[in-house]
């Protein structure tokens, strides 16, 4: 018996795994803020949450470890 697995190599499937590992990279970096003690803003919440630039993600995730407000993490 054989199983079809070529939606998995599918554009498609390719953009929802894409789609959940921005998702959580910005979960991440939230989560990270939180737990530091950082008050994180619905205005900062949305704008990690809707950036999928993985760059940008990356960059906010390695400022998150030592920002000391959610302000840092946006500054260059």
């Amino acid at each position: 018996m054989s199983v079809d697995l070529s939606f998995f190599r599918s554009e498609t499937s390719q953009r929802i795994r894409e789609e959940g590992r921005e998702e959580g990279v910005s979960e991440s970096i939230i989560r990270i803020l939180r737990r530091r003690g950082i008050a994180v803003s619905a205005a900062a919440e949305s704008k990690i949450v809707s950036c999928h630039d993985r760059a940008q993600l990356g960059e906010w995730l390695d400022r998150a470890i030592g920002a000391q407000t959610v302000d840092d993490l946006f500054s260059d």
